[in-house]
């Protein structure tokens, strides 16, 4: 891999401040992809995500919900552990738009109504992370040192 590159992917000056946004995140990211997944934590599984997905337009349905379940799950996993953290940043983000704009935006932005503000909070903190890179105690460092 191109040493430039890899710098940019991985290098970061977040600090703390990433670390403390990252690992709540990254667990909210991976329990919601383990529920549409796995059925954990309430969730309705690969099968019951996918039925609803394509009920709403988001067609394979499976796929989708394969997709997003993945996203969700491994990226948030990732982002706890700050491993390849812009990457997998941006892909949750897409996700959150995905989510906001196929199924949030016409409920209004409050929660109460099935709106957008939570999607975009998860947007909005998985950019930050894309834009300033994983911080301190990260594997991405780790990474960064062997290359």
């Amino acid at each position: 891999m191109n040493a430039q590159f890899t710098k940019a992917l991985l290098q970061s000056n977040g600090g703390f401040a990433a670390l403390a946004l990252r690992v709540p995140v990254g667990l909210i990211l991976a329990a919601h992809g383990a529920q549409k997944l796995f059925g954990w934590f309430g969730g309705y599984g690969l099968e019951g995500t996918g039925q609803w997905l394509a009920s709403i337009g988001l067609e394979p349905g499976y796929l989708m919900a394969l997709l997003a379940g993945s996203a969700e799950f491994f990226g948030g996993l990732a982002l706890v552990l700050g491993l390849l953290t812009r990457p997998a940043a941006v892909v949750a983000a897409f996700t959150m738009l995905v989510a906001i704009f196929a199924v949030h935006i016409g409920n209004g932005l409050f929660m109460a109504n099935n709106g957008y503000e939570y999607a975009l909070t998860l947007f909005a903190a998985t950019v930050a992370l894309a834009i300033q890179g994983a911080g301190r105690f990260a594997v991405d460092n780790l990474l960064q040192k062997e290359s």
